[in-house]
This record gives structure tokens, sequence and C-alpha cells, in this order.
């Protein structure tokens, strides 16, 4: 019997995804790919994402050769009708825009897929008759062995530091016997550094960039052609490419990375610098998302440095901490919470996103530090995740932002965002639309948290000691404003209580609410 087809989702770009061993596809299955416009079509995508996720699809299907049947079609029914030779539905897709389908019915034959990485996806792939959905790969952590974890003991927490210690453990990851290397497990206190002063970039070698080619010019040219006829429309600027798109370009960026950047990761993990957007982040996320790199590859070597004396252990428990903790701790959250995780909304926020956050109208922002990330949002589609969560995600917290558009911003807005990924970092830990499953308190802060994280308050036109005033910063009366409306909740709070407490030492509270009620959709 001939071995069946195989269907490469776009996130499911590297070579572990159709490696043989334990359990994967047969060696000499045929492979499929499928380029759906509809996907283009029925979101407003960050114009740099789309090239990204096209041009690393576009490349994977060369590098494949004769073994990959790569369709371009209006829908993934189509696609699959195409690929496999016989009709299929022609139902209206439904997918969350990254890589692949979902609520189509109709198409399908012997086929095999890895687990997808989104729900809707999921559903489809299971819906079709005769598709084997395989085990999920690019992750370190199985759903059976999380099932196991999260199992464990009556009413056991899900916190990620128990998490991130058990996969440490399971893993050996800088283990000493059964403890951690050095003594401690999380060096957090070490990496929160705020940037050198008189510095307005880090004295570190630049991360790895791509050289766009051929299959680049095509991608932006169809682009091009999609944008002008009408077909798409997308935000945000495109070019140059700035993240990998093959398994070579990842593997180059995992390299400098490990070699000349991590032993200055570690200390200003935390800090950010306006001219210098990338500090010493390893901007590894895309291609891990896209499937290109294997997690366990980037924390083993960047343990190795460790253990070669090549990099700080601050600076390497750091890089495993986000990526064998809280990337896996992640994943798996996505998964456990279920469907109805995405319409959490504890706080009740129900407030639109305002056009000049939805357009990345960083010029109508007069807060600098907003207007700055807002640009870098806009120019690369990326930020490191301070700015993510304290600038971005504070400001939708503080206004009461519909947290299900806020989601949805940052899927649609960020390279490396997909539905897993976006969904519990922004309803769990940035917004805390879940009233605290996933962290134990809100993350918003005033501008003095900003201020020494950061140069970015020194230019601006708002100070970040004022509440109230013309300078008044509205991160500050933000924060305020915000504890305000949630003063019985968050009181109750053991890690807020305190801050709320200090809601009654504040003489002017009643011309900060004024302020802050009167500035509804105006950018800041």
């Amino acid at each position: 019997m001939a071995p069946r087809p195989h269907w490469l989702f776009g996130d499911q770009l590297g070579p572990h995804f159709i490696d043989p061993r334990h359990g994967g596809p047969d060696a000499k299955s045929p492979l499929v790919m499928i380029e759906a416009r509809s996907v283009l079509r029925r979101r407003r995508f960050h114009r740099a994402k789309a090239h990204l996720v096209l041009s690393a699809m576009r490349h994977r299907a060369a590098e494949l050769g004769d073994r990959i049947t790569y369709v371009r079609a209006e829908t993934y029914a189509e696609g699959l009708e195409q690929a496999l030779g016989h009709p299929a539905s022609h139902r209206s897709d439904s997918h969350d825009g990254d890589a692949g389908p979902s609520q189509e019915r109709g198409a399908g034959d012997r086929l095999t897929v890895c687990h997808p990485t989104s729900r809707r996806a999921l559903d489809f792939v299971r819906a079709q008759p005769g598709v084997e959905v395989l085990g999920a790969r690019g992750f370190m952590v199985s759903h059976d062995d999380f099932a196991e974890w999260a199992g464990r003991g009556s009413g056991q927490s899900l916190r990620m530091e128990g998490f991130y210690r058990w996969v440490r453990g399971r893993h050996d990851l800088l283990m000493d016997g059964d403890g951690p290397v050095g003594g401690r497990w999380n060096l957090d206190h070490d990496n929160r550094e705020p940037p050198p002063r008189g510095k307005e970039t880090l004295d570190v070698r630049g991360p790895w960039q791509p050289r766009e080619d051929d299959i680049d010019e095509k991608v932006r040219h169809d682009l091009d052609r999609w944008e002008r006829d009408g077909d798409v429309s997308f935000v945000g600027r495109d070019g140059p490419r700035r993240f990998p798109a093959t398994r070579r370009e990842a593997l180059s960026a995992l390299r400098r990375f490990i070699t000349h950047r991590l032993p200055d990761f570690g200390r200003h993990e935390d800090a950010v610098l306006a001219a210098d957007p990338v500090m010493s982040h390893s901007l590894l996320s895309a291609p891990l998302n896209l499937g290109l790199l294997d997690p366990a590859e980037c924390v083993e070597r960047a343990v190795h440095a460790y253990r070669a004396g090549d990099a700080p252990l601050n600076s390497v428990e750091g890089f495993v901490r986000q990526i064998a903790g809280w990337r896996e701790y992640v994943w798996h959250l996505y998964w456990h919470f279920g469907e109805d995780y995405r319409h959490r909304n504890a706080l009740r926020h129900t407030t639109p996103l305002p056009d000049w956050f939805l357009d990345l109208d960083a010029d109508a922002v007069t807060a600098n530090c907003l207007s700055t990330v807002l640009a870098q949002v806009r120019d690369t589609g990326w930020t490191h995740h301070i700015p993510r969560l304290m600038v971005l995600g504070s400001r939708a917290l503080q206004d009461g932002w519909d947290p299900e558009a806020v989601t949805d911003w940052f899927h649609r807005c960020f390279v490396d965002g997909y539905d897993w990924v976006m969904l519990p970092n922004v309803v769990g830990m940035s917004q805390y639309a879940d009233g605290g499953l996933m962290t134990t308190k809100p993350y918003t802060s005033g501008g003095a948290y900003i201020h020494r994280m950061s140069d970015l308050c020194g230019p601006c036109a708002y100070r970040p000691t004022d509440r109230t005033g013309d300078h008044a910063c509205p991160y500050t009366a933000g924060y305020w404003a915000f504890l305000h409306r949630h003063r019985t909740r968050l009181a109750a709070n053991h890690r807020t209580a305190r801050a709320v407490k200090g809601l009654d030492r504040i003489k002017d509270l009643p011309e900060l609410l004024e302020a802050h009620a009167d500035r509804g959709d105006t950018p800041p």
C-alpha cells in the first residue's frame, strides 16, 4: 500500500514535522501544503507577518521539491480538492488566520497531519473522513505528560513556576542532581536591571539578519497586487524581512544568539531603550512558532554554553525559562482551559479598540513610550515582552478595552502571533480577563515603572510623577483609575491590596478620575 499523503500546515515547516520516528509520517509520504488567499481576506494582518508566513511556506516547498504538492487556492476546501484529486465541500472557510482552516467539512481522504496549533484547525481535520491526527510536534511536553502534571494532587495550582521546575527536572535542564544548578530555580532578581545610564544602545553585536531572495520578491509582488486589486488589506509596513524563513536561516539566527548575544541577555532582559528595540533578545519566537526550530535544540544549546563557560547562569536560566517554561506553559494552557477561555471577561471590559491603535498610528500618540512602541510594531511587527505587557497591554487594561478584541489585535499585528500564543498571554496575563486562573494579579503600573526600566520618559511631554494637570502621565493616571474602578476585587487580592490602600492617600483622586473619564478614545 502506498504511503498516505501528509499535510503540512504553515507553522509546521521544520524537519521534525516529517520525521518518521516517534509516530511521525512515513518517510516516503507525499506532502501537501495549501496557501489559501481567503485567510488574508478575512482579517487585517500585519503586512510583514503575511510576507514572512508566505515566504517561509514557499521556501519550504522549494526545498522539498517533487515530494510536495504546493497548492495556491481561494480556500482550503478548494486546495484539498486540488491536492487530493476528488470533490470537496466549498463551504466558506473560517480560520484563525495562521496555519490552517476550520469549520470546513467534506474534504479529505487517506491523509495524516500533525496535531494543529489551533482549536479550529484541529476541529476541521478531525471532521474529515480518513484523516489521522498524529501527535503534536514542536513542543517539549506532550499533552499526556502535561495532563499528568496538572492532575497530580487535589486542587493543584497551575502556576507557571511549579510547571517550570517540573520541566527542568524532567528534561535535566540546568540541574545538579535533584536541585537547580546554583541553588536557585529562579534568577529573575538578577535579570531586572534598568538600561545602562547614558547609553542609547547596549554594547552587544546585533542580531542575525536575512538576505531576501527571489521568493521574497515574488511574495512582495503578490501582496502588492492583491492589495492593489482590493482583495486584501494590511496594517503596518513590510520590508526588509527581519526574521528567518528557512531552517538554514533559523539555525544561523540561533547560533548568532547563543554565541554573541546570550551572555548579555539576562540582566537587561526587562529593560527598554528607544533606539535599541531588540536589546539582547533572541528574536527566535518567529522561527520557533513557524516550526523552523525545535525548542529542545534551543535550550540545549543555551545550557551547553553555560556548561562550557561561555554564558552566565542568569542569562541562560532566563532564556531557558522563556522557552522551556513560559512557551510550553502557554501552549498547554491554551488546550487545558478550553475554547470558552477566549470569551473570559472577568473585569467586564467592553470598550472598543480606538482607531489610532487599530491602525498603528504612532504619530497620533503624544505619550512617548506608547508612540515609540506602536512605531516599532508598525515598522517590524515585533517588540519584546516588556513593551507588549507594560506599554501596549497595560494601556488596554487601564482603559478597559475589550479583551477579546485586544487578543485579536496582538494575534494579527505580531509576526510571532498565533491563536495558541496570544489567547493565554493576552486574556490570562496581560488583561487579567480570566480573573486569576493564570496569574495572581493584573500586570499594570504607573509611569514610574516605565521611567525606571526605560529611557522613554525623558523626552516625553508628560511626567511620570504627575497624576493630574497638563503634564499628567496617562499611565500614572490610568493606573490609579484602574485600581479605583476595580477596588473591591483588587482589595481582596493579597498581591494588590496594598496598592488599593494607596487610593486613600490620593487627595486629587476626584480630579484624576474626571480627567480619565473624559479621555475616551483620544490618544494619550
